[in-house]
C-alpha cells in the first residue's frame, strides 16, 4: 500500500507545492507586477492587507463562513439523522436528491436564487399575491448567506449520513439494555461517534465558504464584498497579482490553522474512546 501512495507524491509536488510556493514568492514582491525583472523582495503587500478596509472584509468573511458553516450543521444533522433512520431504498433516494443539484453547475445553482430572491421573483410575486412586500432580498448579508447555505448544505449531510450509516447499532441497543432513555442514548452513544462527520462536514463548508467569490458576487453584488471578491480582483482585473498572492497566502494560513484545530478535536476524542474502552 505504501508502495502504491509513493506514486502520488510526485503529482502532489507538481500539482500542490509548487504552485503553492509559487503564490507565496509572488506574495513577498514589493512592486505591482509578477515578472522577474521587477522583483523586489519586501512585505508591502502584507502591511497593505492589515489596513483597517481589507480587515473589516476579512472579518465579514470569517463571519459569514462560520455563520454558514454553523446553519449548515443544525440543518445537515437532524436530515441526516432522519434519513440513516430509514429503509435503505428511502434513504437512497434521499440521499440522491441531495446529491442531484451538486450535478448542476456551481454558477446556475446561484443564478437560481436570483430568480427567487429578486425583486420580481418568485418569493416577491407569491408574497404580493398575499399583500406583502415587495422586499429587498437581494445584495445583502442574508441573500449571500442564503447562497452558501443551500450550496454547501450537502456537503455537511453527506460525511454525517455516512458515519451513521457505519455505526455499530448493537452498541446503541446496548444502551437501551442497560437503561438508558432516547435523549441519552443519543448523547452520549451516537453523537460521540458521529463526530468524525461533524469535522468533515465543518471543514466542507468552511473552506469553501470562506474562498468563494461567486456568491458573494452574484448575490451581494459590488455592495457586499468577501476576500474570495478582493483575490478575484488583484488577478483578473487590476494584474496586481503580488497582493492578490499576500491575501490568498493569508487565507491559506486560516484554513491551515482550521484543519490544525479540527485535527485536535479528533485526536483529543480518539483518546476519549481509547480510555473509555
Amino acid at each position: 500500500m505504501k508502495r502504491f501512495s509513493l506514486v502520488y507524491i510526485p503529482w502532489a509536488i507538481l500539482f500542490i507545492v509548487l504552485p503553492l510556493l509559487l503564490v507565496v514568492f509572488i506574495s513577498f514582491n514589493g512592486e505591482e507586477t509578477m515578472t522577474m525583472e521587477g522583483y523586489r523582495l519586501s512585505v508591502a503587500q502584507y502591511a497593505r492587507f492589515f489596513q483597517p478596509m481589507y480587515l473589516r472584509i476579512m472579518w465579514r468573511s470569517v463571519t459569514l463562513a462560520v455563520l454558514s458553516t454553523v446553519i449548515c450543521l443544525l440543518l445537515g444533522y437532524p436530515a441526516a439523522y432522519s434519513i440513516s433512520r430509514l429503509k435503505p431504498k428511502a434513504s437512497s433516494t434521499m440521499i440522491l436528491l441531495f446529491v442531484i443539484p451538486m450535478w448542476m453547475n456551481f454558477l446556475l445553482r446561484t443564478y437560481a436564487w436570483i430568480t427567487l430572491l429578486g425583486r420580481n421573483g418568485v418569493i416577491n410575486r407569491v408574497l404580493g399575491f398575499i399583500g406583502l412586500g415587495p422586499f429587498d432580498m437581494m445584495y445583502n448579508q442574508g441573500s449571500v448567506l442564503m447562497g452558501m447555505i443551500y450550496n454547501f448544505l450537502p456537503f455537511m449531510v453527506l460525511p454525517i449520513y455516512t458515519i451513521l450509516q457505519k455505526m455499530d447499532h448493537s452498541l446503541i441497543e446496548a444502551a437501551k439494555d442497560l437503561g438508558a432513555n432516547s435523549r441519552e442514548t443519543f448523547l452520549k452513544v451516537i453523537l460521540p461517534l458521529s463526530l468524525p462527520g461533524v469535522y468533515s462536514g465543518i471543514l466542507m463548508c468552511f473552506i469553501p465558504a470562506l474562498s468563494t467569490f461567486v456568491i458573494s458576487s452574484l448575490l451581494g453584488g459590488n455592495k457586499y464584498y468577501l476576500v474570495g471578491n478582493i483575490i478575484e480582483q488583484q488577478f483578473r482585473l487590476t494584474g496586481n497579482w503580488p497582493f492578490g498572492s499576500a491575501i490568498a497566502v493569508v487565507l491559506i494560513v486560516i484554513l491551515l490553522l482550521m484543519l490544525f484545530a479540527v485535527r485536535l478535536l479528533e485526536s483529543k476524542d480518539e483518546k476519549g474512546v481509547r480510555r473509555g474502552k
